[in-house]
């Protein structure tokens, strides 16, 4: 089974399309944050979730059930591609809807090997894939630039230093079990 959670008006031919807007007309309406969802375990090879997850878990507690429930129903091997608008992007900033910033570190703290490793180096790091009990690896990861900057020599440094110069964040993570 293949889930396009949040699917809005984008269905994906092949995929069970998720939204918890009737209006939408999803295959399935389904609020993330209620649980459990109805997936059986390991019964997912792939999950779409495109500009989704920043308007989920605006509770710390509700975003790491969603991380639990995403690691339950995905098998071994299991992609999961996420994009989200980058935090320091209007896009992110002007959407009241938008409720939690997704950053490459915030996905780390859900690898249990990162968070062994953050351990061993007696860092502060929340090591949220041990106390949530999931494993996940960041396969991918790229940060989408505002076409205006793209060919800018310093572009790697303006988008670390820049407000609406990265336009989101774009990820493929791997299931481990």
């Amino acid at each position: 089974m293949k889930l396009n959670l949040g699917c809005g008006q984008n269905k994906l031919p092949g995929y069970v399309n998720v939204d918890r807007e009737a209006s939408m007309a999803p295959d399935l309406v389904m609020d993330l944050e209620a649980f459990p969802w109805p997936f059986e375990d390991d019964s997912v090879e792939k999950i779409m979730a495109k500009h989704v997850l920043e308007h989920v878990g605006g509770d710390p507690k509700v975003f790491i059930r969603i991380m639990q429930e995403l690691y339950r129903v995905c098998r071994a091997g299991a992609e999961i591609e996420i994009w989200v608008p980058h935090p320091r992007h209007d896009n992110f900033l002007d959407d009241p809807t938008h409720v939690r910033p997704i950053t490459p570190m915030t996905l780390s703290l859900f690898s249990k090997e990162q968070c062994e490793a953050w351990k061993r180096a007696g860092n502060s790091n929340s090591p949220l894939a041990i106390y949530a009990n999931v494993d996940f690896r960041i396969k991918t990861w790229a940060v989408v630039v505002d076409e205006r900057f793209r060919d800018h020599p310093n572009v790697k440094e303006m988008v670390q230093n820049w407000n609406n110069v990265a336009v989101e964040y774009q990820f493929v993570l791997e299931v481990l079990k």
